[in-house]
């Protein structure tokens, strides 16, 4: 117990400074780089905030022991990080947009790896603002303030030359067996089909990247997390407490071309993926 005090202890002074380091950077680099390149900003801002998500990547490999495998067909294993794509996994604990950094740190696209998360989240000292700096795409989770944000957030990634991944949480929110059961009487009082594994995703956010993204855009990426019999949940406490657990990280390709052209319809492709989990 000492140990994992000392350690812990040392953890968070060492991601204080670090972190605190890489912001300071970051905002020299926007004020100075980026009003003459906005291409140069982006990739000398990706390497730059890679250093802070490989630090956290190897603590939670390392100290945590957090084990992900990958499971995926050929053709997606040599696509991924080498094209744009959107992401839509579920969202099984707060420790998810860790496993993505992972991820996409083994797919060679850590550098411009953007999430869309709920807005409070810019304004945490290190994540947050590197997350602001490296343009990740921040929701009130309120539509009427979210729809010509998200519009806006997503027509500025059509000139991103690197390869990027875009991850939409389309559920809302991290699952839990409460939030589950209530997805499930949801479903039924809807005469919906009844989720498994997963809550009823929330399609405006998602339609809304699709119509666009779609054109520029190539494919998206049905990632599904699943926890083996036997293990815990990872968290960010269990991954301090050293209790390790596995991770199984399915990956779909699906090109942009095979959705449907209506709201309704994208709408529905969405929610059919989610079942099938």
């Amino acid at each position: 117990m000492e140990v994992r005090a000392v350690f812990s202890q040392s953890f968070w002074n060492d991601l204080l400074l670090f972190g605190l380091a890489i912001n300071l950077i970051q905002a020299i680099c926007f004020l100075t780089i980026r009003p003459l390149s906005k291409s140069a900003f982006r990739q000398i801002n990706g390497a730059v905030a890679s250093f802070l998500w490989l630090y956290l990547i190897w603590l939670m490999e390392w100290w945590g022991g957090l084990k992900v495998k990958l499971y995926t067909d050929l053709e997606t294993y040599r696509l991924m990080g080498k094209e744009h794509a959107l992401l839509m996994p579920n969202h099984i604990c707060d420790a998810d947009i860790l496993m993505g950094l992972l991820l996409a740190n083994r797919s060679g696209c850590l550098r411009s790896a953007l999430m869309v998360i709920k807005k409070s989240s810019k304004y945490l000292p290190i994540f947050g603002w590197t997350a602001w700096f490296l343009e990740f795409v921040f929701l009130d989770r309120s539509w009427e303030k979210d729809e010509s944000n998200l519009k806006a957030s997503l027509k500025r990634l059509r000139d991103f030359t690197m390869p990027f991944w875009l991850t939409i949480f389309a559920e809302g929110t991290r699952m839990s067996p409460d939030k589950l059961s209530a997805a499930r009487e949801f479903a039924a009082s809807r005469k919906l089909p009844i989720p498994r594994n997963v809550m009823i995703p929330r399609t405006k956010g998602f339609v809304t990247a699709v119509k666009n993204l779609r054109s520029f855009v190539p494919a998206i990426y049905d990632v599904t997390l699943a926890v083996p019999e036997g293990y815990s949940t990872p968290s960010l406490y269990l991954l301090m407490e050293r209790q390790h657990t596995v991770v199984k990280v399915h990956v779909k390709r699906y090109s942009m071309t095979e959705l449907p052209e209506s709201d309704e319809g994208i709408a529905q492709w969405c929610r059919d993926r989610f079942v099938a989990k």
